[in-house]
């Protein structure tokens, strides 16, 4: 008697790209991940949401975290809903642990981390040798 094991069909896309180092880059990569997500055919439902997070990872690692930022998009798509993973590594922080922004503006700055964890359905930051890496996961409707 031959067995037929019924296995889920996965489709998993990935880009990965260095920002830029001058200004705007950040909307520049914006307009390159608008262009991508629509092309993986990604739920119009968490993209805005995705844009968001995009930005406030690459500003919090422009902002705060030596170069480079790279960013790494992985879109994985089974029978399920689409997960989006937003990730975002930089070389580790600009200045020593405990240093203060005197020159932030508290009300323009510091509600990037508010933002991703109210956005996203899970996130974390991994610490390892050489850097940070922060991530998200948007889960599609």
């Amino acid at each position: 008697m031959a067995v037929q094991l019924n296995t889920l069909a996965r489709e998993t896309r990935e880009q990965v790209f260095v920002l830029p180092p001058f200004a705007g880059a950040v909307s520049l990569v914006r307009r390159r991940v608008t262009a991508i997500l629509e092309d993986w055919k990604v739920s119009p439902a968490i993209v805005e949401d995705a844009l968001l997070v995009v930005s406030e990872l690459l500003t919090n690692a422009i902002v705060h975290a030596l170069p480079p930022a790279v960013l790494r998009l992985s879109w994985v798509r089974g029978d399920g809903p689409g997960v989006l993973r937003v990730e975002v590594t930089d070389a580790g922080p600009a200045r020593p642990a405990g240093q203060s922004r005197v020159w932030a503006d508290p009300d323009e700055h510091g509600r990037g981390e508010d933002i991703v964890h109210a956005l996203a359905t899970r996130h974390g930051i991994h610490i390892h040798p050489g850097g940070c890496t922060r991530w998200a996961d948007l889960v599609a409707a």
